[in-house]
């Protein structure tokens, strides 16, 4: 395997870390390079199911060094919970390090998140309320705390006789939040410090210079999906940091030369969680279907999700922005009782007749689209015990074919099932 950056091609929840663990086995550094507990991976092992939101699933295995990299924003709290579960489970964290540049959501960035979902009317952006957003917001306007801060008493002090004058003000004037002494923010860093101490690294230019010149192979993980870019999704309704394949070199560490493959993950159909445009959602029976049989639930937060037939104008989109080398694509299996399966391959105007064959940014325009429709003949059969292309029904390799056409880059990998097992292997 090539230094490998693995990116969702949608809004998310595309199974990203089925593949990122797959791939796992292969890396000697993964490195979780954006985004906070707001995410969530499920990877079964066996008959183990793990639950991930910071840490890389890569974890799971011996020889393996797991980093968390600087674009990530890291609550203590959820991480020491993460750490603790892991332990319970038998699973060493010992090859677990952290990013000394790494930034920290504090308690009052959690508190600012809620009331500002809880109190938006027509801004409400349906976020899972970790505190990510404020989190990235202060850490862009220069007073946010990194790591490192936690480790020099007089640089933490210095730090917080600017930010915490701010922040009260805002806390009491814009937010009627409650504020903070620097006393309390002082005696909870202190605890930060404790509950990061084993991990941080602060020879994390040592870790990756090394890994540069021994040619070890990387694998870059990201969270949520292309389409809650905060520069290239459907803004606003997006997440705060870069989760596409360029973000990768902005949150490790490393620059873009080190990075030689970039698989996008799709569904064999879509989904996404919270509010924002989505021209094929289903919002009938057929995605009421889908949902269930697909098990379309939030890891992190357990909402249902939003669930529609697979879009190729995003897909074609994903594949420009985030320069995508192959597509995995996973839940195939969701499909094997469905008679018939539709296919977006562009999108229309329903005032003015235009059609779309690109992804049109403006997301205000989006209440006039409406999908163009292709449709394909279901197989009709259990799919889950396919072991590879040959054993597949011939209407779900001509679906898949269909898709590559769509999409104009070659499906490397199509899971049937959660297990690892249950992945055939194209390239």
């Amino acid at each position: 395997m090539q230094n490998t950056v693995v990116v969702g091609a949608q809004w998310g929840d595309e199974g990203k870390a089925k593949i990122t663990d797959l791939l796992a086995t292969k890396a000697d550094l993964i490195i979780r390079y954006q985004g906070g507990c707001n995410a969530g991976h499920t990877v079964v092992v066996g008959d183990k199911t793990y639950k991930f939101h910071l840490i890389p699933s890569g974890i799971l295995y011996e020889g393996k060094t797991c980093f968390i990299g600087a674009g990530t924003v890291i609550h203590p709290e959820t991480f020491e919970r993460e750490i603790q579960d892991l332990v319970k489970q038998g699973i060493s964290t010992k090859a677990l390090k952290v990013s000394p540049l790494a930034s920290i959501t504090m308690p009052y960035h959690i508190e600012v998140d809620g009331y500002s979902e809880n109190t938006a009317k027509k801004g409400k952006i349906g976020t899972t309320k970790k505190g990510i957003g404020p989190t990235y917001t202060d850490k862009i306007a220069r007073y946010g705390l990194k790591i490192e801060d936690l480790y020099s008493k007089e640089a933490l002090s210095e730090k917080l006789d600017i930010i915490l004058p701010l922040k009260n003000k805002q806390l009491k004037e814009v937010f009627g939040l409650k504020t903070y002494s620097k006393e309390e923010i002082t005696t909870l860093c202190e605890q930060y410090a404790d509950i990061f101490r084993p991990y941080v690294a602060f020879d994390w230019q040592d870790i990756l210079n090394e890994a540069k010149k021994s040619g070890k192979t990387v694998l870059f993980e990201g969270a949520q999906g292309i389409m809650l870019d905060i520069d290239y999704g459907t803004y606003p309704f997006v997440t705060s940091s870069n989760p596409i394949a360029g973000g990768a070199c902005i949150g490790s560490g490393f620059g873009p030369t080190m990075i030689k493959e970039v698989i996008g993950v799709s569904k064999a159909y879509i989904t996404r969680v919270g509010e924002g445009p989505f021209v094929t959602e289903l919002t009938d029976e057929i995605g009421e279907g889908i949902r269930n049989v697909g098990h379309e639930f939030g890891t992190t937060t357990g909402r249902p999700r939003r669930c529609g037939w697979f879009d190729s104008v995003v897909a074609r989109y994903g594949m420009l922005v985030s320069g995508l080398t192959s597509m995995a694509i996973t839940k195939i299996d969701v499909f094997d009782n469905f008679e018939e399966i539709k296919v977006c391959t562009a999108y229309k105007n329903s005032k003015t007749g235009e059609i779309y064959k690109n992804y049109p940014t403006n997301v205000f325009i989006h209440k006039d689209l409406v999908p163009v429709y292709e449709s394909h003949k279901g197989w009709m059969s259990d799919i889950t015990n396919c072991k590879n292309w040959d054993e597949l029904p011939q209407n779900a390799q001509k679906y898949l074919k269909r898709l590559e056409e769509l999409f104009e880059i070659p499906i490397s990998i199509v899971s049937v099932g959660p297990k690892r097992e249950q992945t055939i292997i194209l390239k």
